[in-house]
């Protein structure tokens, strides 16, 4: 799966531009309109570009505080656990990791008394051992996937 330098202009466009056409993506870049959609629908068959969704804000729907909670999972019940997790709203996303826990978990929360509920809500579940929380202060660098685009795009130089 290589990303040559056009398709890393498509996808910087994608970014900056999410809801400009497939014929205003082509305009802009000189290239033919099926030229622009044939990538598009590779990238998208490669797993580069894996879905089309509006980035939402935690905070705008009321959930602004944010933490990290790490979580230690009795041997042989990873599954489980984490399908539990997947039940829990609050829960934006989890990860299988290695290190001090078993399972990293980003967690929304209206305030620390919210927080502290899905806390409780997490170590009630069968096979938690125990959770670690660490509270988001601040963002430092958001989410982002830009850089990385144009650092791929800049190495394969053009196809």
């Amino acid at each position: 799966m290589a990303v040559d330098a056009l398709d890393a202009r498509i996808l910087r466009l994608l970014l900056e531009q999410p809801r400009t056409s497939v014929r205003e993506y082509a305009r802009l870049l000189g290239v033919a309109r099926g030229t622009v959609q044939a990538r598009l629908d590779r990238l998208e068959r490669d797993g580069v570009i894996t879905a089309y969704s509006p980035l939402l804000s935690p905070a705008g729907l009321g959930h602004p505080v944010l933490a990290f909670v790490h979580i230690e999972v009795t041997q042989g019940h990873l599954e489980e656990v984490a399908d539990a997790l997947a039940e829990v709203p609050q829960i934006i996303e989890a990860f299988s990791t290695t290190g001090g826990g078993d399972l990293l978990t980003r967690v929304v929360a209206r305030d620390a008394a919210h927080l502290e509920d899905v806390i409780q809500q997490l170590i009630s579940v069968p096979g938690v051992v125990r959770t670690r929380t660490e509270v988001a202060l601040r963002e430092r660098v958001p989410h982002r996937m830009l850089p990385l685009v144009e650092a791929v795009g800049t190495a394969a130089g053009p196809r």
